[in-house]
């Protein structure tokens, strides 16, 4: 049953991330896009090359405003990533449980402790 709910929190993540995917494209490119012009903005030396990267900067900020919705993609992203270590947690400590269950390991562990 757990595996079960495991799967459909993942798959209700998946699908939003999925759908957040070209708003959080945006917001990255918005982002980036931000330190290019800060970084020019700093390089300009005339004030009106400045005023020109400012009002390109507050452009860039308001697309980047009109995408923050995508860091609903980015907790769906990070929920998957929780679900997949659970997943993974528990395949590792049922395999343990089989090998402990196991008894031709229990064998050759005994027989080795014989042999000793």
């Amino acid at each position: 049953m757990k595996k079960f709910l495991l799967f459909v929190g993942g798959l209700l993540a998946f699908f939003i991330l999925l759908a957040n995917l070209g708003p959080m494209i945006l917001l990255g490119l918005s982002i980036w896009l931000l330190y290019v012009i800060f970084k020019q903005f700093l390089k300009s030396d005339s004030t009106a090359g400045k005023i020109g990267w400012i009002i390109a900067g507050l452009i860039v900020v308001g697309i980047g405003l009109s995408n923050i919705y995508a860091v609903i993609g980015v907790a769906a992203a990070y929920a998957m990533y929780l679900i997949y270590k659970s997943w993974r947690r528990d395949d590792v400590s049922a395999e343990s449980v089989e090998e402990a269950n196991d008894p031709f390991r229990n064998f050759e562990r005994q027989w080795a402790e014989i042999n000793r």
